[in-house]
C-alpha cells in the first residue's frame, strides 16, 4: 500500500512538473521575396548609379512562429532585403489579419532586414530612403509583401508541437568595426569589460518537433551585408543570405535553393559600425592606408575602400558566408564541442509602443553629477558626414567622416531645400546639418519621426527589435539594460538578442560619446545626441512592463502614406526582337565541351525581366542528363554557382538579350547538360506572352 501510495505522489509531482514545464507550438516557413533585377536602383550604399542589371541569388523572406500553451502566439521574419518599412509592415499584417482574424498584429509581428545591400529598393515610403531608387517602386512593394505574408502564412499552417533551444558561439575573422576612432571615444572602462571593438557572438535560436527533427535555426550576428560593394549591379542576398543558402543546403539534400522543409536564417544585428571586409580600408589607387578619423586618401591616391578577405566582392562573400554558416552548423552538430544548447522555457510575451522622437522629453541620471539631466530628441537630420558614406562604400564630392564644421556654400544649398531652424541646429550639436530631413514635406515625408519599438520574449530569451542600426558599443549597453530591467522586474536571468532594422527604418544610433566624433554613424543618427539615451529609457519601461504584464500606451501610429507615393520609374512599353529570330532564340551557343572550374555562357534574345519576376520559380535551369528521355534541374536562378545578367541592346526597338552564365564548381558531376531559358515578352500592341529557348547539349568532363 505504502508503495502504491507512493507511485501515485509521484506520479502527481511529475505531472505537476511536466505540466510546469514549456511546451510550444513552432512552426518555420520561407518564401521568395526577388523584386525586379533590372531597370530599378539598389537599396543599401544610395547610389544612382547602382542600377539592376540582373540576378545572381534570390532572395528570401525566412519566419518562425511560436505558440505557448496559453495560446500567446508570435511571429519573427528576417528578409533578404536592405531593412523593413512600417507601411510594407502594415501592408503585411493587414494580409495576415485578412487571414486569420486578429491573431497576428503590429504588437506580436517583428519584421527584421538582413541588410543586404544588393536587393532592390523602393519599398520604404520616405522620400531621403527611397530617392536614389527614383521613387517608390509597386512591383518591388508588392512582391516583398506578398513574400513575407506568405512566409508567416507557410510557417503557421506548419505548426506542430516541438521545443525551442537557445545556443551561442564565437566567430573570428568575420567582422572589423569600420569606424574604430569612434568607438574609443567611450569610456576605457567600458571598453576594458570587452575583448574586441564588434561582438563576435553568434546567437541561435533552434526549432524542433517532439520527435527532435530539426525544423529551423535562425542566427544573429553583428556584421553587415555588404560583402558585395557599391559595382555591383546584380541581385544578391549578401553574405547573410549566402549563409541561410549554405545551412539549408546542408539540411535539405537534393533540394534546389529555397526549397525544402528546413529553413535556415541569419538575421541582423547591432551591426551599426561593422564591416564584413576584414582586410580593412585602404586607398584604392596607392594600395596605402587611409586616415583614421576621416577615412579619407591624399589626392591621386583613389577613394577609401574596405575589403576583403577574398580576391573579389564575390569570393569575399562566399568567405564571410561559409564562416556564418560554419558557425552555426557548429551549434547544430550534437557531437561538437561548440554545442552549448540548452532548451528555452517559459511563457511568451510581446509588448510594442510607437514613439513620436522629436517629441520625446525625459531624463537621465548622470553619474559625473549625480543628478538627473534632461533628454529630448530631435527634428530628423543628416550630418555632413553622411554624404562621406563609409568604406564599405564612399560617398561623393568631397565630403569626409569626422566633419564637424559647416561650410557656406553646402550649407546654401540645404537652406535651397529647406532650411534647419536655429533650434534643430542647437538640438544636433556638435553635428552640422546637412539636410533637414525632419522639416521637409514635401512630396512627403523625408524621414520618420514615429519610430517602432518593440521587444519579443520567449521563455527566457528577450529579442529586442530596434528599428535602425545600433552601433557596437550601443547595442551592448541596451543589451546590458534590458537584462537588469529584466532581472528587477520579473527576477529571471535572461539572454538579450538585438534584432535590428526592424519594422521600420530610422538610420542609425550611436552612443553620446560616439556621437561627438561626426563620423557617418553619428552623422546618420537621425535624433540628435540623445538618441541612445532615449532609446535605452523606452526599452527599459517596456521591459518592466512585459515583465509586469503591464499594458503600456500604444503610441501615435505613423502617418498612412501609399497615397501620396511618387515615382520616376517607368514600366516596360514593349520588347521586341531582331529580324529573323525569336523569343528565346539561342544567339551564343555553349562550348561542346567544358571541365571542372570552366565558365559556361549562353546568350538568349529576351523579354524584359521585368515583366514576369518568376517568384518561387526560376528565369532557368541548368539540367543534367540522366538517360534518353530524361533531363534533371541541378541549378536554378536562385544558385550560387549561377549567374543571370540582362542587356538592352537597343531601346528604341526593344530589343534586349540574357547571358546566363555558369561557373561549374568541383561537386559538378560529369555527364551531358544544357540550359533552359522561360520568360515573357510584352507585344507592343499589349499583353504579355510566354516564350522558352533551350541550348544544345554540351559535356563536362571531370578534367
Amino acid at each position: 500500500m505504502a508503495n502504491w501510495k507512493y507511485c501515485l505522489v509521484t506520479l502527481f509531482a511529475l505531472g505537476t512538473l511536466s505540466s510546469l514545464a514549456s511546451a510550444y507550438k513552432v512552426g518555420v516557413g520561407r518564401a521568395d521575396i526577388t523584386g525586379p533585377s533590372v531597370e530599378i536602383n539598389f537599396m543599401g550604399y544610395a547610389n544612382i548609379k547602382q542600377v539592376g542589371r540582373g540576378l545572381h541569388t534570390r532572395t528570401f523572406a525566412r519566419a518562425f512562429v511560436v505558440e505557448d500553451e496559453k495560446g500567446n502566439r508570435l511571429a519573427f521574419v528576417s528578409a533578404d532585403c536592405g531593412m523593413m518599412g512600417y507601411g510594407l509592415k502594415r501592408e503585411v499584417v493587414k494580409r495576415l489579419q485578412a487571414r486569420y482574424g486578429n491573431i497576428y498584429n503590429t504588437e506580436n509581428v517583428a519584421i527584421s532586414g538582413t541588410h543586404t545591400h544588393g536587393a532592390p529598393g523602393g519599398f520604404l515610403m520616405h522620400l531621403l530612403y527611397d530617392i536614389s531608387i527614383l521613387g517608390f517602386v509597386p512591383q518591388t512593394f508588392e512582391v516583398m509583401a506578398q513574400g513575407i505574408y506568405l512566409c508567416i502564412k507557410r510557417a503557421t499552417d506548419n505548426m506542430v508541437d516541438g521545443r525551442i533551444y537557445f545556443s551561442k558561439t564565437v566567430l573570428l575573422n568575420v567582422n572589423i568595426n569600420r569606424s574604430p576612432s569612434s568607438y574609443l571615444r567611450n569610456p576605457e572602462e567600458e571598453r576594458a569589460q570587452y575583448e574586441h571593438d564588434t561582438d563576435k557572438t553568434l546567437a541561435q535560436l533552434r526549432f524542433v518537433d517532439n520527435e527532435n527533427n530539426l525544423l529551423g535555426a535562425f542566427n544573429w550576428y553583428a556584421v553587415h551585408a555588404t560583402s558585395m560593394n557599391n559595382t555591383n549591379k546584380l541581385v544578391t542576398s549578401d553574405n547573410m543570405g549566402y549563409a541561410a543558402l549554405l545551412l539549408e543546403k546542408e539540411y535539405n539534400p537534393n533540394k534546389m535553393p529555397g526549397k525544402g522543409k528546413f529553413v535556415g536564417s541569419f538575421c541582423s544585428s547591432n551591426l551599426g559600425d561593422v564591416s564584413p571586409n576584414i582586410m580593412g580600408p585602404k586607398c584604392s589607387l596607392s594600395g596605402n592606408d587611409c586616415d583614421i578619423l576621416t577615412s579619407h586618401c591624399p589626392a591621386g591616391e583613389g577613394e577609401c575602400f574596405a575589403s576583403g578577405p577574398g580576391r573579389d566582392m564575390f569570393e569575399s562573400t562566399q568567405i564571410i558566408g561559409q564562416r556564418l554558416a560554419d558557425g552555426a552548423l557548429s551549434l547544430l552538430n550534437e557531437q561538437s564541442q561548440e554545442s552549448t544548447a540548452r532548451e528555452v522555457t517559459g511563457d511568451i510575451r510581446f509588448i510594442h509602443q510607437f514613439v513620436d522622437m522629436p517629441n520625446y522629453n525625459g531624463s537621465t541620471y548622470n553619474p559625473l553629477t549625480r543628478k538627473l539631466d534632461k533628454i529630448r530628441g530631435c527634428q530628423p537630420a543628416m550630418g555632413y558626414s553622411f554624404a562621406a558614406g563609409t568604406t564599405d562604400g564612399p560617398g561623393a564630392f568631397s565630403f569626409e567622416q569626422g566633419t564637424t564644421t559647416d561650410n557656406p556654400m553646402w550649407n546654401f544649398v540645404r537652406d535651397f531645400i529647406v532650411p534647419p531652424t536655429q533650434e534643430d541646429i542647437k538640438c544636433h550639436e556638435p553635428k552640422p546639418i546637412l539636410l533637414a530631413t525632419g522639416r521637409a514635406t514635401f512630396p512627403y515625408e523625408w524621414q520618420p519621426k514615429i519610430v517602432s519599438n518593440q521587444i519579443l520574449k520567449i521563455g527566457d530569451v528577450i529579442i529586442a527589435a530596434i528599428p535602425c542600426e545600433f552601433t557596437t558599443m550601443a547595442g551592448r549597453r541596451l543589451r546590458n539594460q534590458i537584462r537588469a530591467a529584466a532581472s528587477a522586474a520579473g527576477g529571471i536571468d535572461t539572454e538579450v538578442i538585438i534584432a535590428g532594422l526592424t519594422n521600420i527604418y530610422s538610420s542609425y544610433t550611436v552612443t553620446p560619446e560616439e556621437y561627438q566624433a561626426q563620423r557617418y554613424e553619428a552623422a546618420s543618427t537621425i535624433f540628435g545626441p540623445h538618441t541612445h539615451t532615449i532609446y535605452m529609457d523606452i526599452y527599459e519601461h517596456l521591459t518592466k512592463a512585459m515583465m509586469r504584464n503591464e499594458t503600456v500606451d500604444a503610441g501615435p501610429s505613423p502617418p498612412y502614406m501609399n497615397d501620396v507615393m511618387l515615382s520616376l520609374n517607368t514600366g516596360v512599353l514593349f520588347d521586341g526582337h531582331p529580324i529573323g529570330t525569336d523569343f528565346g532564340y539561342v544567339k551564343t551557343q555553349p562550348k561542346k565541351q567544358y571541365g571542372i572550374n570552366d565558365t559556361v555562357r549562353a546568350t538568349f534574345i529576351s523579354g524584359n525581366p521585368r515583366n514576369n519576376l518568376f517568384t518561387e520559380k526560376t528565369y532557368f535551369t541548368v539540367e543534367r542528363k540522366i538517360n534518353e528521355d530524361r533531363w534533371k534541374i541541378t541549378y536554378t536562378d536562385a544558385s550560387w554557382d549561377t549567374r543571370m545578367i540582362w542587356h538592352r541592346t537597343n531601346t528604341i526597338l526593344g530589343f534586349s538579350e540574357l547571358e546566363i552564365v555558369w561557373n561549374i564548381s568541383p561537386q559538378t558531376l560529369p555527364g551531358d547538360y544544357r540550359i533552359r531559358h522561360s520568360g515573357e515578352y510584352k507585344y507592343i500592341l499589349g499583353g504579355k506572352y510566354p516564350y522558352e529557348g533551350l541550348t544544345h547539349s554540351f559535356t563536362v568532363t571531370e578534367d
